[in-house]
C-alpha cells in the first residue's frame, strides 16, 4: 500500500510521531510531503499535495495533520473522489473506513493526545469498506459530486 503523509507547522510534532509508528510498528512505507519542522506552514499546501496526489491515484490512502484537523478536512475534501475523515477516537476511524472508504485520515494534532492519535492510526489501517448499502451511498455521493463539476464547467467565467 503507498501512503502519503503531511502536515502543517500545529500537526508537524504528531505526524512525526505517527510516521515512526508506522514504520516501526506497522511496517507501512510513506512518502512525506512536509512539512519538515514546527516553523509557520500554510495547511493548504500540504492538505492539497496530499490530496491530489490520492485523488490521482499515485498514493492509495493519505493522512494529515494541523493544529484541530478542521482545516486539512476543509482542504482535502474540496477534491472529487477523496473522502477525508477528520477522526478524534478509534470508533470514528473505523466507522470512516468500514461505511465511509475514508481514503485520507485526518488527525488534529493540538487536540489528539499521542497515544490516541496511534490507536487511530491502526484502527484506520485495519478496518475495511464494508461496501453493501454503503456502496450505494459512495456512488449517491460521486453523484453529487459529478452534479457539482459539471455545473462550474457550464457557468460562464466572472467578469
Amino acid at each position: 500500500m503507498r501512503i502519503i503523509i503531511g502536515s502543517d507547522h500545529g500537526g508537524f510534532e504528531l505526524k512525526e510521531s505517527i510516521k515512526q509508528s508506522l514504520s516501526k510498528d506497522m511496517k507501512i512505507e510513506f512518502y512525506d510531503v512536509g512539512t519538515f519542522n514546527s516553523e509557520s506552514a500554510d495547511y493548504p499546501t500540504f492538505g492539497s499535495m496530499v490530496a491530489q496526489k490520492v485523488q490521482r491515484g499515485e498514493f492509495e490512502r493519505g493522512i494529515l495533520v494541523c493544529g484541530t484537523g478542521i482545516g486539512m478536512s476543509i482542504v482535502a475534501n474540496r477534491f472529487p473522489n477523496i473522502r477525508a475523515a477528520l477522526c478524534h477516537d478509534t470508533y470514528t476511524a473505523r466507522m470512516s473506513r468500514e461505511h465511509n472508504d475514508s481514503n485520507i485520515l485526518i488527525i488534529g494534532g493540538r487536540v489528539t493526545g499521542k497515544d490516541v492519535a496511534m490507536e487511530i492510526v491502526k484502527v484506520w489501517f485495519t478496518s475495511e469498506f464494508q461496501g453493501g448499502r454503503h456502496q450505494r451511498r459512495l456512488e449517491k455521493i460521486a453523484d453529487i459530486e459529478k452534479a457539482i463539476c459539471d455545473s462550474q464547467s457550464t457557468r460562464p467565467a466572472e467578469k
